[in-house]
């Protein structure tokens, strides 16, 4: 039996960036889908559970933070999001609204393509699509800290018997901070394990509106969290 092809959707009202993009990753063994805007894109992702979302911003009726918002209430895939807007603030935005990465047009081949692998890979990996339905893997057991209850088998997270809804990357920074308790992560240590490549300027914007995210869901008081903790000029760490 051949292996499942990851799916991709791409959302953009520029039909040549649509196609460009879909000429680049289906010469890569992906299934692409297309959207021109956000009702499309929520339409689409109804039917079909997709491996990764490219988003742009610059949408015609919903633009593509109010899009990352609509799809995070179905979807938990990640998203990248495509965009010419490439200032600070409009990464931190895109960040805040449930966004995965950031990459700034125009963009390269390899660039595009080395973020689209990391993303899936991730995503794969901690969903579980990366084992075999035949291999007859033991259940992890849970890991519980501090009122919070992670089922790495599920990858379901609940805090006092309550389901919490995390992104993957939300997911996959909990996971490596709640199994490395007491350890210290820089940013750029904890960038590199998470999204997999190398730290470059910036990306400590990156990883502190994830920790923010991560705590409004996870801490009991986000302002004054008891769970990830950091240490001023140095990191995060998990208590």
């Amino acid at each position: 039996m051949s292996e499942q092809k990851s799916q991709i959707l791409v959302v953009d009202d520029n039909p040549e960036i649509r196609e460009i993009i879909q000429v680049l990753l289906g010469g890569e063994g992906y299934e692409v889908a297309e959207a021109a805007d956000g009702q499309e894109a929520l339409a689409q992702i109804r039917q079909c559970s997709f491996d990764l979302i490219i988003l742009d911003i610059m949408l015609p009726g919903m633009n593509g933070y109010q899009a990352c918002r609509a799809i995070r209430e179905q979807s938990n895939a990640p998203i990248l999001f495509l965009s010419a807007r490439g200032q600070d603030q409009d990464k931190t935005l895109g960040f805040s609204n449930g966004g995965d990465d950031y990459l700034t047009k125009p963009f390269s081949y390899h660039e595009l393509l080395g973020r689209v692998k990391a993303l899936i890979r991730r995503y794969q990996v901690y969903r579980g699509k990366t084992i075999s339905p035949q291999e007859d893997a033991p259940a992890a057991p849970l890991i519980r800290c501090r009122g919070l209850e992670i089922d790495p088998s599920t990858e379901e997270v609940r805090r006092d018997g309550r389901p919490l809804d995390l992104t993957d990357t939300e997911y996959a920074v909990l996971l490596l901070l709640v199994t490395n308790r007491g350890q210290l992560f820089s940013a750029a240590r904890l960038y590199e394990a998470i999204w997999n490549e190398p730290y470059y300027y910036g990306a400590n914007n990156t990883v502190m509106v994830h920790i923010r995210n991560l705590r409004r869901k996870v801490e009991q008081d986000p302002a004054n969290p008891t769970l990830i903790k950091t240490v001023w000029g140095k990191g995060y760490r998990c208590e």
